[in-house]
């Protein structure tokens, strides 16, 4: 896996998740990623569709390594986002569930619930996130088998 300060991350998130966003883009800037917000950009009230499906493309189209998606739950975002094909985005609300999901499952993108969790631990889910390789083997197996979108 490459180190952050070379990777290239899209975030996508709603209203509700703009805040956090904010906190995460503060952080993986601090650390040399280069990045693409696609919105939202305000806590006015938006339909995180408008904004995860052009993040999803980007990723898709190999544009970015790897996407972040941010609202209040975090199921409608990831959602939206995994009807894309290559698009293998998980929900994750503790550190554990960051870490697998990039080791076991391949995740390229991190969805994270902004109402259910704090500053620190989305921080940490990030860092676990984008820190963890691929373990391959059986889970590469595994993943191959999760149809493509038609």
């Amino acid at each position: 896996m490459k180190p952050i300060n070379e990777m290239k991350i899209a975030l996508a998130s709603d209203h509700a998740g703009y805040n956090l966003k904010q906190d995460v883009m503060a952080y993986l800037k601090e650390q040399g990623a280069e990045l693409k917000d696609f919105g939202c950009y305000s806590t006015e009230s938006c339909d995180y569709p408008d904004f995860a499906h052009p993040m999803a493309e980007a990723v898709e189209k190999g544009e970015f390594d790897y996407g972040i998606t941010i609202c209040s739950t975090g199921n409608g975002i990831c959602i939206t986002a995994n009807k894309h094909q290559g698009i293998r985005a998980a929900l994750c609300w503790d550190v554990p569930l960051a870490d697998f999901a990039r080791r076991h499952n391949n995740a390229n993108v991190l969805g994270l619930p902004a109402n259910y969790v704090s500053k620190e631990k989305a921080l940490a889910m990030v860092n676990q996130f984008f820190t963890t390789d691929f373990e391959g083997g059986r889970h590469e197996r595994r993943v191959n088998k999760i149809p493509l979108a038609n």
